[in-house]
């Protein structure tokens, strides 16, 4: 697969990397887990394959060969040599077909899969790019024009094709496993909740929490008024986690995303549930978030809830893929 013109922040990304904090390397991986996951099902790939991690405006990719491939996430009005594709179908494409992004629609990122894989090496178990270590993915780096990324063990396809350039299959993954989804974002407390005074915590449930453009892959700033705190002790720096919101000193908060440091220095005062992480990362600046404090219980038995869903997902898929290798 050749990258024919660059995207604005393309970059290879599957689960992260994990084992490695202590020494200081974040586990990254991809911002949205869940559509990853789900661009990998449709193709019939292990779940933590690698995929394409993309922003808006887009790369522009040119197959070299036939592929299975599937796009999820946000909606960026794909096609397929001119032609619209959907997202979150199962698509065959011939050699020297291109794919791009036209606009936005939905959504912050889009995730392609293709079925194999790509063949890139692992650095500390992952695939993943570490941007600031300059390491995994592909060379390290965001993908750039004339990039070339070799697939690992790619699928013969061809009779599928017969003489079309592309063919998109009829079935297209649910992704809706909430029925009570709304735009909320539901929070734990964090170690520090209480540093709050009262005021505060009663904005998390009454005030919208805009984010700013000086947001990436590492964290969302949020721009609001500021939030009292009833104590400026220091707090010694602590492990942090995908979804820790801190308080910084000006009263305002940030969200740790995927390539968030490993510790911080700031009081942690509440955690994005794991179910809801999704959500968030579809999340771009200008959008408001509206948060809303839940238990423990309500946040495993979502994340409960979510990972039922997928198996499920995942087992329609592998149905229908075995359907046309058999046919």
């Amino acid at each position: 697969m050749k990258i024919i013109k660059a995207g604005i922040l393309d970059s290879v990304q599957d689960m992260g990397r994990y084992g490695y904090q202590h020494l200081g390397v974040n586990p990254g991986g991809a911002m949205d887990r869940f559509s990853m996951r789900v661009a990998n099902m449709l193709v019939g790939n292990n779940l933590n394959e690698a995929v394409i991690e993309i922003h808006f405006p887009a790369s522009v990719f040119m197959f070299t060969r036939p592929a299975l491939i599937a796009v999820s996430g946000a909606d960026f009005s794909a096609s397929i040599n001119g032609e619209p594709v959907p997202n979150l179908h199962c698509i065959a494409v011939s050699k020297n077909s291109v794919l791009q992004f036209h606009h936005p629609k939905k959504g912050a990122r889009a995730y392609l899969s293709v079925k194999g894989g790509f063949a890139i090496k692992k650095w500390l178990n992952s695939c993943s790019t570490h941007l600031k270590a300059k390491a995994g993915g592909y060379k390290g780096r965001s993908l750039q024009k004339d990039d070339e990324l070799p697939l690992h063990n790619p699928a013969d396809i061809s009779f599928l094709l017969k003489e079309n350039e592309f063919m998109v299959f009829p079935w297209q993954a649910d992704i809706h496993w909430n029925d009570n989804d709304k735009e909320e974002v539901f929070l734990l407390p964090g170690k520090e909740w209480e540093r709050l005074s009262n005021e505060a915590k009663e904005s998390f449930a009454t005030t919208s929490f805009m984010i700013t453009n000086q947001s990436d892959r590492m964290g969302y700033r949020l721009n609001h008024q500021p939030l009292n705190s009833i104590s400026n002790e220091e707090v010694v720096s602590s492990a942090v986690s995908f979804g820790t919101i801190q308080l910084l000193p000006d009263g305002r908060m940030i969200i740790l995303m995927a390539d968030h440091q490993t510790t911080g220095g700031y009081p942690r005062i509440v955690h994005v549930i794991t179910a809801h992480h999704s959500k968030l990362a579809q999340m771009k600046a200008g959008d408001k978030i509206y948060f809303r404090l839940t238990d423990q219980q309500t946040a495993e038995n979502l994340i409960i809830k979510q990972q039922q869903h997928l198996l499920q997902l995942e087992n329609a898929c592998k149905f229908r893929l075995e359907q046309i290798w058999k046919s």
